[in-house]
């Protein structure tokens, strides 16, 4: 059994450093880290990480990971698990499962905290997270007054008397113009007070 176990580690730390040296072949080839990303299903900046570290680094780092204690450790069965049934799934949206499913003994984390935790877990069990290529190009300048960007935001602000109030806004900014206009609001912004603000900004 403890044979079994050396083995089986001996393989991930193999397999490990195969993948160290396949980042940096395609570095020399020439590829960008985002580039190198795609090919390996890596994250660009874990990419930058280990580019900048020699193997002896490398090797130093991995034992780090496997070796210091994760204030998340006790929620590593249910991240592998939504991570294997979402695999696409941002560290935001894993940050959101935790605090509704475990937010009476979630330790107040950081999303960094997060996010680090989700990249060990996709590297630990080997849930890489699928690239997904956005297709896009450049279309032609529209006519002033055609086309608009709108924004909604809310902010907490203090009142004269020093209580904390809610407002919403309304952010539109024109595309080719590039004016801007703004509209606040004491209530969320339905679809008619969204009319109102837009015949405003025109």
């Amino acid at each position: 059994m403890i044979l079994t176990k050396s083995l089986h580690l001996m393989n991930k730390l193999m397999s490990k450093l195969i993948m160290y040296h396949e980042i940096h072949r395609f570095n020399r080839a020439g590829l960008k880290p985002a580039q190198i990303g795609r090919k390996v299903l890596m994250d660009p900046r874990t990419i930058n990480k280990i580019l900048a570290m020699n193997e002896q680094e490398y090797l130093d780092y991995l034992d780090s990971l496997s070796s210091r204690d994760k204030v998340l450790d006790p929620f590593e069965g249910f991240v592998k698990t939504r991570l294997e049934a979402c695999s696409d799934a941002s560290a935001a949206q894993v940050h959101d499962w935790l605090k509704e499913h475990f937010d009476d003994r979630l330790p107040n984390v950081t999303e960094k905290t997060v996010f680090n935790y989700v990249l060990l877990i996709r590297t630990r069990h080997g849930i890489p997270k699928p690239f997904c290529q956005r297709e896009y190009e450049k279309v032609d300048e529209l006519p002033y007054g055609k086309q608009a960007q709108v924004d909604y935001g809310e902010y907490n602000m203090t009142t004269d008397e020093g209580k904390r109030k809610k407002v919403y806004f309304f952010c539109m900014s024109l595309s080719r113009s590039r004016q801007k206009s703004i509209c606040f609001s004491e209530r969320p912004f339905t679809t008619l007070a969204t009319i109102a603000a837009q015949e405003k900004a025109g």
